[in-house]
Protein backbone atom coordinates (compact mmCIF):
# COMPACT_ATOMS: atom_id res chain seq x y z
CA UNK A 1 0.00 0.00 0.00
CA UNK A 2 1.94 3.08 -0.95
CA UNK A 3 1.23 5.96 1.38
CA UNK A 4 -1.01 9.06 1.43
CA UNK A 5 0.53 12.03 1.02
CA UNK A 6 -0.42 15.77 2.40
CA UNK A 7 0.36 19.48 2.20
CA UNK A 8 -0.94 20.30 5.58
CA UNK A 9 0.70 24.06 6.21
CA UNK A 10 1.43 26.75 3.38
CA UNK A 11 2.62 30.24 4.02
CA UNK A 12 3.86 33.29 1.51
CA UNK A 13 6.00 36.25 1.97
CA UNK A 14 5.52 38.73 -1.41
CA UNK A 15 4.93 42.03 -2.20
CA UNK A 16 1.46 41.76 -1.33
CA UNK A 17 1.26 40.76 1.82
CA UNK A 18 3.28 38.72 4.48
CA UNK A 19 1.08 36.06 4.99
CA UNK A 20 -1.47 33.94 2.97
CA UNK A 21 -4.66 35.50 4.34
CA UNK A 22 -2.84 39.34 3.15
CA UNK A 23 -1.85 37.80 -0.40
CA UNK A 24 -5.55 36.48 -0.73
CA UNK A 25 -7.18 39.73 -0.10
CA UNK A 26 -5.18 41.62 -2.56
CA UNK A 27 -5.96 38.90 -5.30
CA UNK A 28 -9.81 39.33 -4.64
CA UNK A 29 -9.16 43.03 -4.72
CA UNK A 30 -6.76 42.66 -7.92
CA UNK A 31 -4.07 44.38 -6.60
CA UNK A 32 -0.97 43.60 -8.15
CA UNK A 33 2.70 43.82 -6.87
CA UNK A 34 4.49 44.68 -10.15
CA UNK A 35 5.43 48.02 -10.48
CA UNK A 36 7.97 50.48 -12.30
CA UNK A 37 10.98 50.76 -10.36
CA UNK A 38 13.78 52.68 -11.19
CA UNK A 39 16.80 51.30 -9.51
CA UNK A 40 19.96 51.81 -11.04
CA UNK A 41 21.90 49.19 -9.35
CA UNK A 42 19.49 46.88 -10.40
CA UNK A 43 18.95 47.90 -14.27
CA UNK A 44 20.42 51.13 -15.96
CA UNK A 45 17.04 52.02 -17.46
CA UNK A 46 13.40 51.79 -15.52
CA UNK A 47 11.85 48.39 -15.55
CA UNK A 48 8.64 46.52 -14.31
CA UNK A 49 8.64 44.50 -11.28
CA UNK A 50 7.60 43.09 -8.29
CA UNK A 51 9.71 43.52 -5.73
CA UNK A 52 9.50 43.67 -1.65
CA UNK A 53 10.49 46.43 0.55
CA UNK A 54 13.78 46.18 2.32
CA UNK A 55 12.38 47.79 5.05
CA UNK A 56 8.98 45.43 6.08
CA UNK A 57 11.73 42.74 5.22
CA UNK A 58 14.30 43.70 8.26
CA UNK A 59 11.29 45.06 10.30
CA UNK A 60 9.62 41.66 10.33
CA UNK A 61 12.91 39.77 10.92
CA UNK A 62 13.88 41.62 13.59
CA UNK A 63 10.70 40.25 15.49
CA UNK A 64 12.29 36.86 15.40
CA UNK A 65 16.07 37.15 15.49
CA UNK A 66 19.22 39.90 15.83
CA UNK A 67 21.38 37.84 13.78
CA UNK A 68 22.57 38.71 10.36
CA UNK A 69 21.80 37.26 6.93
CA UNK A 70 21.60 37.72 3.88
CA UNK A 71 18.19 39.21 2.66
CA UNK A 72 17.32 35.87 0.87
CA UNK A 73 17.69 33.89 3.75
CA UNK A 74 15.55 36.33 5.67
CA UNK A 75 12.67 35.75 3.27
CA UNK A 76 13.14 31.66 3.41
CA UNK A 77 13.17 31.76 7.31
CA UNK A 78 9.96 34.39 7.85
CA UNK A 79 7.63 32.03 5.56
CA UNK A 80 9.04 29.05 7.39
CA UNK A 81 9.32 30.07 10.93
CA UNK A 82 5.35 30.74 11.13
CA UNK A 83 4.10 26.90 9.68
CA UNK A 84 7.23 25.17 11.95
CA UNK A 85 5.51 26.40 14.93
CA UNK A 86 2.06 25.78 13.62
CA UNK A 87 2.96 22.43 13.03
CA UNK A 88 4.39 21.11 16.13
CA UNK A 89 6.47 18.67 14.08
CA UNK A 90 8.92 17.19 15.64
CA UNK A 91 12.25 18.37 13.73
CA UNK A 92 14.39 14.76 14.28
CA UNK A 93 15.53 11.95 12.14
CA UNK A 94 12.40 11.35 10.25
CA UNK A 95 11.87 15.07 9.20
CA UNK A 96 13.43 16.10 6.46
CA UNK A 97 14.10 19.68 5.13
CA UNK A 98 14.37 20.76 1.26
CA UNK A 99 15.10 24.48 0.27
CA UNK A 100 13.63 25.17 -3.77
CA UNK A 101 15.51 28.21 -5.59
CA UNK A 102 16.90 28.94 -8.91
CA UNK A 103 19.61 31.85 -8.10
CA UNK A 104 20.06 31.46 -4.76
CA UNK A 105 22.42 33.89 -3.20
CA UNK A 106 23.95 35.31 -6.57
CA UNK A 107 23.67 38.74 -5.25
CA UNK A 108 26.68 37.80 -2.84
CA UNK A 109 28.73 37.85 -5.94
CA UNK A 110 28.21 41.58 -6.14
CA UNK A 111 31.62 42.52 -3.57
CA UNK A 112 34.43 39.47 -4.82
CA UNK A 113 36.14 37.97 -2.11
CA UNK A 114 36.34 34.50 -0.85
CA UNK A 115 33.41 34.58 1.92
CA UNK A 116 30.99 36.00 -0.84
CA UNK A 117 32.12 33.37 -3.24
CA UNK A 118 31.27 30.87 -0.33
CA UNK A 119 27.56 32.31 0.70
CA UNK A 120 27.07 32.06 -2.75
CA UNK A 121 26.54 28.39 -3.35
CA UNK A 122 23.16 26.48 -2.62
CA UNK A 123 24.05 23.99 -0.28
CA UNK A 124 25.37 27.07 2.00
CA UNK A 125 21.96 28.85 1.88
CA UNK A 126 20.26 25.72 2.51
CA UNK A 127 22.36 25.15 5.75
CA UNK A 128 22.21 28.43 7.00
CA UNK A 129 18.41 28.28 7.00
CA UNK A 130 18.33 24.69 8.51
CA UNK A 131 20.44 25.92 11.37
CA UNK A 132 18.02 28.61 12.23
CA UNK A 133 15.87 25.83 12.74
CA UNK A 134 17.95 23.08 13.97
CA UNK A 135 16.61 20.31 11.58
CA UNK A 136 18.63 17.04 12.06
CA UNK A 137 18.34 16.06 8.57
CA UNK A 138 20.69 16.97 5.78
CA UNK A 139 19.06 20.15 4.05
CA UNK A 140 17.97 18.56 0.29
CA UNK A 141 18.46 21.10 -2.49
CA UNK A 142 16.46 21.63 -5.70
CA UNK A 143 17.27 23.57 -8.13
CA UNK A 144 16.43 22.78 -11.54
CA UNK A 145 14.97 26.62 -13.22
CA UNK A 146 12.01 27.70 -13.00
CA UNK A 147 9.66 24.16 -11.96
CA UNK A 148 12.00 24.28 -9.27
CA UNK A 149 9.10 25.28 -6.56
CA UNK A 150 6.67 22.72 -7.83
CA UNK A 151 8.85 19.79 -8.09
CA UNK A 152 10.37 20.32 -4.34
CA UNK A 153 6.71 19.20 -3.88
CA UNK A 154 6.78 15.81 -6.35
CA UNK A 155 10.23 15.28 -4.46
CA UNK A 156 9.03 15.55 -1.07
CA UNK A 157 6.17 13.10 -2.20
CA UNK A 158 8.41 10.78 -3.28
CA UNK A 159 10.44 10.41 -0.24
CA UNK A 160 7.29 10.30 2.36
CA UNK A 161 5.84 7.62 -0.19
CA UNK A 162 9.29 5.34 -0.06
CA UNK A 163 9.01 6.10 3.89
CA UNK A 164 12.03 8.07 3.90
CA UNK A 165 10.65 10.47 6.10
CA UNK A 166 7.21 11.04 7.34
CA UNK A 167 7.21 14.94 7.41
CA UNK A 168 8.97 17.58 4.92
CA UNK A 169 9.43 21.12 5.34
CA UNK A 170 9.64 22.86 2.04
CA UNK A 171 10.89 26.64 1.41
CA UNK A 172 11.82 28.06 -2.24
CA UNK A 173 12.09 31.78 -3.12
CA UNK A 174 14.33 33.89 -5.14
CA UNK A 175 14.65 37.15 -5.41
CA UNK A 176 15.11 39.96 -8.03
CA UNK A 177 18.74 40.91 -8.93
CA UNK A 178 20.76 42.29 -11.34
CA UNK A 179 21.90 39.06 -12.39
CA UNK A 180 18.13 38.16 -13.22
CA UNK A 181 17.46 41.18 -14.61
CA UNK A 182 19.91 41.36 -17.01
CA UNK A 183 19.67 37.78 -18.18
CA UNK A 184 16.22 38.05 -19.10
CA UNK A 185 16.40 41.74 -21.10
CA UNK A 186 19.22 40.06 -22.77
CA UNK A 187 16.82 37.60 -23.98
CA UNK A 188 14.90 40.45 -24.63
CA UNK A 189 11.79 38.37 -22.73
CA UNK A 190 11.62 41.58 -20.11
CA UNK A 191 7.59 43.30 -20.79
CA UNK A 192 7.73 46.75 -20.64
CA UNK A 193 4.49 47.14 -18.62
CA UNK A 194 2.86 44.88 -16.24
CA UNK A 195 2.83 41.42 -17.84
CA UNK A 196 -0.24 39.86 -19.80
CA UNK A 197 -0.01 36.09 -20.12
CA UNK A 198 -1.69 34.40 -22.70
CA UNK A 199 -2.62 37.87 -23.67
CA UNK A 200 -2.67 39.11 -27.41
CA UNK A 201 -0.70 41.79 -26.62
CA UNK A 202 1.52 40.64 -24.33
CA UNK A 203 5.04 42.04 -24.27
CA UNK A 204 7.09 39.78 -22.21
CA UNK A 205 7.98 38.02 -18.46
CA UNK A 206 7.65 40.69 -15.70
CA UNK A 207 10.10 39.52 -12.94
CA UNK A 208 8.69 38.92 -9.10
CA UNK A 209 10.36 38.10 -5.97
CA UNK A 210 8.98 36.05 -3.02
CA UNK A 211 9.22 33.12 -0.63
CA UNK A 212 6.45 30.35 -0.41
CA UNK A 213 6.61 27.37 2.23
CA UNK A 214 4.50 24.34 3.25
CA UNK A 215 4.93 21.11 4.91
CA UNK A 216 4.48 18.12 2.98
CA UNK A 217 2.92 14.82 5.60
CA UNK A 218 2.04 11.79 5.52
CA UNK A 219 -0.61 12.57 8.39
CA UNK A 220 -3.72 13.62 6.86
CA UNK A 221 -5.90 14.34 10.13
CA UNK A 222 -5.95 18.23 9.45
CA UNK A 223 -4.86 18.08 5.54
CA UNK A 224 -7.10 19.86 3.18
CA UNK A 225 -4.96 19.29 -0.05
CA UNK A 226 -3.73 15.71 -0.48
CA UNK A 227 -0.73 15.05 -3.81
CA UNK A 228 -2.40 12.26 -6.16
CA UNK A 229 -0.16 12.24 -9.08
CA UNK A 230 3.28 13.77 -10.42
CA UNK A 231 5.87 13.66 -13.12
CA UNK A 232 8.85 15.64 -14.36
CA UNK A 233 9.69 15.50 -18.34
CA UNK A 234 12.52 17.18 -20.07
CA UNK A 235 11.86 18.05 -23.40
CA UNK A 236 15.72 18.63 -24.48
CA UNK A 237 14.59 20.72 -27.20
CA UNK A 238 16.56 24.51 -26.58
CA UNK A 239 18.91 25.70 -24.01
CA UNK A 240 15.93 28.52 -23.59
CA UNK A 241 13.09 27.83 -25.84
CA UNK A 242 10.46 25.67 -24.96
CA UNK A 243 9.42 22.25 -27.48
CA UNK A 244 6.97 23.68 -30.08
CA UNK A 245 4.65 20.73 -29.62
CA UNK A 246 4.65 21.15 -25.80
CA UNK A 247 6.25 17.23 -25.57
CA UNK A 248 7.90 17.48 -22.15
CA UNK A 249 4.41 19.17 -20.49
CA UNK A 250 2.43 16.81 -22.36
CA UNK A 251 3.95 13.97 -20.73
CA UNK A 252 4.25 15.43 -17.53
CA UNK A 253 0.71 16.04 -17.21
CA UNK A 254 -0.35 13.03 -18.91
CA UNK A 255 2.10 10.87 -16.15
CA UNK A 256 0.38 12.57 -13.15
CA UNK A 257 -3.04 12.27 -14.07
CA UNK A 258 -2.78 8.58 -14.97
CA UNK A 259 -0.55 7.92 -11.45
CA UNK A 260 -3.41 10.00 -9.81
CA UNK A 261 -6.02 7.88 -11.84
CA UNK A 262 -8.32 10.27 -13.19
CA UNK A 263 -9.06 11.46 -16.46
CA UNK A 264 -8.41 15.16 -18.04
CA UNK A 265 -11.94 16.10 -17.50
CA UNK A 266 -11.73 15.43 -13.83
CA UNK A 267 -9.81 18.35 -13.61
CA UNK A 268 -11.33 21.43 -12.19
CA UNK A 269 -8.62 24.23 -12.30
CA UNK A 270 -5.29 24.54 -13.82
CA UNK A 271 -2.80 26.88 -11.90
CA UNK A 272 -0.31 27.20 -14.83
CA UNK A 273 3.01 28.52 -15.45
CA UNK A 274 2.04 31.23 -17.87
CA UNK A 275 4.99 33.59 -17.60
CA UNK A 276 3.55 35.97 -20.97
CA UNK A 277 6.50 35.12 -23.15
CA UNK A 278 5.17 33.71 -27.06
CA UNK A 279 6.39 30.71 -27.22
CA UNK A 280 5.74 29.51 -23.41
CA UNK A 281 2.45 30.47 -23.71
CA UNK A 282 1.68 29.20 -26.85
CA UNK A 283 3.46 25.63 -26.20
CA UNK A 284 1.05 25.64 -23.09
CA UNK A 285 -1.80 25.91 -24.90
CA UNK A 286 -1.00 23.26 -27.56
CA UNK A 287 -0.03 20.87 -24.63
CA UNK A 288 -3.30 21.39 -22.98
CA UNK A 289 -5.28 20.92 -25.71
CA UNK A 290 -3.47 17.61 -26.66
CA UNK A 291 -4.53 16.21 -23.50
CA UNK A 292 -8.15 17.47 -23.46
CA UNK A 293 -7.77 20.28 -21.23
CA UNK A 294 -8.73 23.19 -23.24
CA UNK A 295 -12.08 23.60 -21.27
CA UNK A 296 -10.59 23.52 -17.52
CA UNK A 297 -10.74 27.11 -16.45
CA UNK A 298 -6.72 27.93 -16.25
CA UNK A 299 -4.72 31.22 -14.86
CA UNK A 300 -1.56 32.82 -14.48
CA UNK A 301 -0.49 34.13 -11.41
CA UNK A 302 2.05 36.41 -12.71
CA UNK A 303 0.23 39.42 -13.36
CA UNK A 304 -0.01 39.54 -9.55
CA UNK A 305 3.54 38.65 -8.75
CA UNK A 306 5.97 38.39 -11.62
CA UNK A 307 7.85 35.86 -12.55
CA UNK A 308 8.94 34.65 -9.33
CA UNK A 309 11.70 31.86 -10.71
CA UNK A 310 12.22 29.40 -8.39
CA UNK A 311 9.76 30.47 -5.77
CA UNK A 312 6.92 30.39 -8.26
CA UNK A 313 5.86 26.95 -8.74
CA UNK A 314 5.22 26.74 -5.18
CA UNK A 315 4.15 30.32 -4.03
CA UNK A 316 1.24 29.39 -6.49
CA UNK A 317 0.52 26.13 -5.33
CA UNK A 318 -0.08 27.92 -1.48
CA UNK A 319 -2.14 30.40 -3.75
CA UNK A 320 -4.25 27.74 -6.01
CA UNK A 321 -4.97 25.71 -2.65
CA UNK A 322 -6.62 28.57 -1.29
CA UNK A 323 -8.54 28.91 -4.47
CA UNK A 324 -9.95 24.83 -3.39
CA UNK A 325 -10.32 25.72 0.01
CA UNK A 326 -12.09 29.13 -0.70
CA UNK A 327 -14.22 27.88 -3.87
CA UNK A 328 -12.97 30.63 -5.39
CA UNK A 329 -11.29 30.89 -8.81
CA UNK A 330 -8.82 33.90 -9.20
CA UNK A 331 -8.55 36.12 -12.14
CA UNK A 332 -5.75 35.54 -14.45
CA UNK A 333 -4.96 39.56 -13.65
CA UNK A 334 -3.74 41.23 -17.20
CA UNK A 335 -5.51 38.74 -19.55
CA UNK A 336 -7.64 40.38 -21.78
CA UNK A 337 -7.81 38.93 -25.47
CA UNK A 338 -6.64 35.29 -26.34
CA UNK A 339 -3.39 35.85 -27.55
CA UNK A 340 -2.69 31.77 -28.27
CA UNK A 341 -3.28 29.50 -31.48
CA UNK A 342 -5.39 26.99 -29.61
CA UNK A 343 -8.34 27.54 -27.19
CA UNK A 344 -8.07 28.05 -23.41
CA UNK A 345 -10.06 28.64 -21.25
CA UNK A 346 -8.52 31.68 -19.31
CA UNK A 347 -10.70 32.78 -16.04
CA UNK A 348 -11.73 37.02 -16.95
CA UNK A 349 -12.93 37.52 -13.27
CA UNK A 350 -13.04 36.04 -9.88
CA UNK A 351 -15.38 33.41 -9.61
CA UNK A 352 -17.28 30.97 -7.54
CA UNK A 353 -16.60 26.86 -8.22
CA UNK A 354 -16.54 23.90 -6.78
CA UNK A 355 -12.78 22.84 -7.12
CA UNK A 356 -11.89 18.95 -6.09
CA UNK A 357 -8.87 18.49 -8.28
CA UNK A 358 -6.62 20.55 -9.75
CA UNK A 359 -3.19 20.61 -11.66
CA UNK A 360 -0.33 22.58 -10.89
CA UNK A 361 2.01 22.93 -13.94
CA UNK A 362 6.09 24.55 -14.20
CA UNK A 363 8.35 24.94 -17.37
CA UNK A 364 11.40 26.26 -17.55
CA UNK A 365 14.83 26.50 -19.20
CA UNK A 366 16.58 24.26 -20.30
CA UNK A 367 12.94 22.26 -21.31
CA UNK A 368 12.49 21.31 -17.87
CA UNK A 369 8.23 20.73 -16.88
CA UNK A 370 6.52 19.29 -13.68
CA UNK A 371 2.79 18.76 -13.36
CA UNK A 372 1.19 17.96 -9.97
CA UNK A 373 -2.30 17.12 -9.80
CA UNK A 374 -3.76 17.75 -6.11
CA UNK A 375 -7.24 16.32 -4.40
CA UNK A 376 -9.23 18.20 -2.03
CA UNK A 377 -9.70 15.75 1.25
CA UNK A 378 -12.70 15.72 2.79
CA UNK A 379 -13.00 14.65 6.35
CA UNK A 380 -15.85 12.57 7.82
CA UNK A 381 -17.72 14.01 10.31
CA UNK A 382 -17.70 11.62 13.45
Amino acid sequence: MIREVYITETNCITPLGFDVPSNISAIVHGDSGIQRHEDASLMPVPFYASIISNEKINAAFEKISSTKYSRLEKLMILALEPIIKNSKVALNSKTAFILSTTKGNVTALKVDSEENFNNAHLDVLAQNVADFFQFKTQPIVVSNACVSGILAVSVAKRMIQSELYDNIFIVAGDEVSEFVLSGFNAFQAMSDSPCKPYSKNRTGVSLGEATAAVLVSAEGEKAKIKVIGDSSINDANHISGPSRTGEGLFRSIQNALQEAQINASQIDYISAHGTATPFNDEMEAIALNRLDLQKAPINSLKGFYGHTLGASGLLETVIAIESVNQNMLFESKGFDEIGVSETINVIHKNEEAKIKYFLKTASGFGGCNTAVVFEKVKHELH
